[in-house]
């Protein structure tokens, strides 16, 4: 763990975290952001800085270092937890709350990596394009922001939050399942992810497959010399494709993607090996019990087939206890204006939510559709950052309250 200091802080150090002289931390009535004179046009600069820097998942250093610094900038006490892995060691979360208060009520989260290829940020009218302008930086942007309002509002303190923005979600959540090793709690978590501006009560669980054939490799004027493992493995797949898999009427259907398949070496040889990697979302019940219907539908084929299964999770149940028709202060010029409340929504994808351990109420919100992410047309509207804002503010003092 390490910890960035202020230099406005004269902070004495333990190898964990830092201890700041009382006079050093913010207390409630002093706000450690700088005055804004835009907070929307803040808000902005903070999303198009995140966007335009590259952070497939791997390779997120540079957008880290760029948050360390931002938040720094706004008087905010920044710890990182080193990641790494075997190609990049300088892999970091980032993990930031007021003074030293590092044990907080709610944690505020969000991930920095996105997923390939790279798309340069643009601006066309009011809609921002680019890759991760809605996955998950539109999050991350908005969350900061909501927060410093807060701050400027003199509605939080120290102790209340803290901002945790992690690694590898997009890569089977390395980061996160590090950030467990902070030793920390919380009473409620928000995480920050494509939701349409709803609240998310829940998503599917998932689970990766990858099947296996191993036939005879032979002439292929000569089939009958040999044994194809690209038929077996067809077979295979359509059996899986035509088994009965578990539904729920929340969730709707479990569904498969065959997200690849290779096989064979050429076109006049017996393929000799094939695969298959397979994807499952879960709308009901538990890897396990996906697995064994999996394999029964296998053993239907006749054929014999080395399945390992990379067990993920069933559908996660997320919170969704916030009342609507609440009014909120919307600037320091004390202008209100009244929030409708929030829309429930359930979502296909995975998040970081199971990656966390703890006891603790789970949030899930942001800005942009997941049915843009991923693709070569992400993109979400100006409107929808500035509502993110609102909404995410909503959250943090409902989950204060």
């Amino acid at each position: 763990m390490k910890l960035h200091t202020l230099p406005l802080h004269a902070l004495l150090f333990s190898q964990a975290f830092a201890l700041v002289p009382p006079a050093a931390i913010p207390q409630h009535g002093q706000h450690p952001v700088h005055e804004r004179t835009s907070s929307t046009a803040s808000l902005l600069s903070l999303h198009k800085d995140l966007v335009e820097i590259e952070s497939i998942t791997g390779n997120e250093n540079g957008v880290g270092k760029y948050l360390i610094q931002y938040l720094e900038a706004q008087n905010f006490t920044v710890e990182t937890q080193d990641v790494g892995s075997a190609t990049n060691a300088s892999r970091q979360n980032i993990l930031a709350y007021l003074g030293s208060k590092r044990e907080t009520r709610v944690l505020i989260s969000s991930h920095i990596d996105v997923v390939p290829p790279y798309w340069p940020y643009e601006r066309r009218g009011d809609e921002i394009w680019g890759r991760g302008t809605v996955d998950a930086k539109g999050s991350v942007a908005t969350q900061i922001t909501a927060v410093e309002e807060l701050l400027a509002e003199d509605k939080i303190c120290p102790g209340d939050i803290a901002l945790l923005f992690v690694v590898g979600e997009e890569k089977g959540g390395d980061g996160m399942i590090k950030a467990n090793d902070l030793g920390l709690k919380w009473e409620a978590v928000i995480f920050g992810e494509p939701t349409e501006l709803k609240l998310a009560s829940g998503h599917k669980g998932i689970m990766g497959v990858t099947l296996r054939a191993h036939g005879k490799a032979a002439h292929s004027g000569y089939p009958e010399l040999g044994k194809s493992a690209n038929e077996m493995l067809i077979s295979g797949l359509y059996a899986l494709l035509h088994t009965d898999l578990p539904w729920s009427e929340k969730y709707g259907n479990t569904t498969l993607n065959i997200g690849r398949i290779e096989g064979g070496v050429a076109a006049n040889v017996i393929p000799e090996d094939a695969s298959a990697s397979l994807a499952l979302r879960i709308a009901d019940g538990e890897p396990t019990d996906l697995a064994e219907i999996l394999l029964k539908a296998l053993n239907t084929t006749g054929e014999v087939f080395n399945s390992t299964f990379q067990y993920g999770y069933g559908p996660i149940d997320i919170d969704a206890d916030v009342p609507g028709n609440i009014t909120l202060e919307m600037s320091m010029d004390i202008v209100t204006n009244t929030f409708s409340g929030f829309e429930t929504i359930v979502v296909n994808y995975g998040t970081d939510i199971p990656n966390l351990k703890g006891d603790h109420k789970k949030y899930l919100y942001g800005p942009g559709s997941i049915l843009v992410a991923h693709s070569d047309h992400e993109h979400l509207n100006v409107s929808d950052l500035v509502d993110a804002v609102k909404g995410y503010k909503l959250l943090i003092e409902h989950a204060l309250a």
